[in-house]
């Protein structure tokens, strides 16, 4: 049996041995304790599926020729994903340990697939991918992957009314701990963050699942440090990606770690790097900002600055005002949607190609 189908086995394996047991413990607590055990057992998970081995591939993936050229199927090998946590309707986000291959750096990451993406229709077709970060510290930890946000849900609506682009939401770690933002970047004498976010983290993603090769089928969103890091990966590498979605987002670097290194902060600051785009005309990026109208006001007033600054020629944006909006994620997901943001980076994006 070749290695890769002696681990896919183990790992079902697993999953049915780990099933069996949280099952005998509910039979023998529904014995003993009667109905009254069943809140108790739901509780702790005993029914649920939780850390559970999970592949996002199939059998027939593998080998299936994919749709068009545009489409990346899975390139391997295959991570340890297990089951975070299950939505309304089925889907899951799942979760892994990332060790980076090109970053150095190893840290958690989350992933959700919409219903679309096991469709049969689309079984050989390529998916767009959002990149969701939090704001705050995200040490080893993302706000996104919960369910109280309602991102992924959110997203699931909007795909069926034609809003969005059924996205593949990935939801890496931040930062590698609470004590100093890394501004998404490679600061020197610290951990590779920025190459983390742009390099790792898309490779995770086209090893377990079916991408769109070009930039077309790549974006960020975050909010507040979020935004930043997802905005500046935009301007920085608009070679790999095409749009973000920044929500009361930072505008300059500002951690203490850059203290020492004025010519690499230059080099990770989105005024400067949207310049240089704008200045060499290509490609086009489409960066959507929504701002809470009860937020700081520096932090409209410097949206709206770049955008008057930087916002030329291939560097599209667009600003939603959110009225009595706070710096806030519970604020920010229906506003993607009310404002006008998921719609705008869509248009301007690929999505999966139904079989004909």
């Amino acid at each position: 049996m070749p290695h890769s189908s002696r681990r896919t086995y183990r790992a079902r394996r697993a999953g049915r041995t780990s099933r069996a047991r949280k099952w005998s413990l509910a039979l023998v607590a529904a014995v003993v304790l009667g109905v009254a055990a069943w809140p108790v057992l739901t509780y702790f998970d005993v029914f649920s599926d939780k850390g559970d081995p999970i592949s996002f591939g199939d059998d027939k993936g593998a080998t299936a020729a994919p749709a068009n050229a545009g489409t990346l199927m899975p390139t391997g090998p295959e991570a340890d994903l297990r089951v975070e946590t299950t939505l309304g309707d089925g889907t899951k986000i799942a979760r892994t340990t990332l060790h980076g291959a090109k970053s150095g750096f190893t840290g958690k990451v989350w992933v959700w697939a919409p219903k679309e993406y096991k469709d049969p229709k689309y079984a050989k077709s390529g998916f767009p991918v959002l990149v969701a970060l939090p704001g705050g510290e995200g040490a080893q930890q993302n706000y996104w992957m919960g369910t109280d946000l309602k991102l992924q849900s959110s997203i699931a609506k909007w795909s069926q009314e034609g809003k969005s682009l059924p996205f593949i939401v990935v939801m890496p770690a931040l930062n590698p701990d609470k004590k100093f933002y890394r501004d998404g970047s490679d600061i020197p004498g610290h951990e590779k963050m920025g190459t983390w976010l742009t390099e790792d983290v898309p490779d995770l993603v086209k090893a377990n699942f079916r991408t769109i090769k070009s930039r077309d089928g790549w974006a960020f969103m975050g909010s507040s440090s979020g935004g930043f890091a997802g905005m500046k990966a935009v301007l920085k590498h608009p070679d790999k990606f095409k749009a973000a979605i920044a929500s009361g987002p930072d505008i300059v670097p500002d951690s203490p770690l850059w203290a020492g290194h004025e010519k690499e902060k230059r080099e990770n600051n989105p005024q400067v790097l949207a310049k240089r785009l704008a200045d060499s005309g290509k490609p086009d990026v489409y960066l959507a900002f929504q701002v809470g109208t009860a937020e700081p006001a520096s932090v409209m007033s410097q949206v709206k600055q770049f955008r008057a600054q930087y916002g030329k020629g291939p560097v599209h944006t667009m600003l939603h005002e959110i009225p009595g909006g706070q710096h806030d994620a519970h604020t920010y997901v229906p506003n993607m949607e009310q404002g006008g943001l998921i719609q705008y980076i869509s248009k301007h994006m690929q999505g999966p190609t139904p079989a004909s």
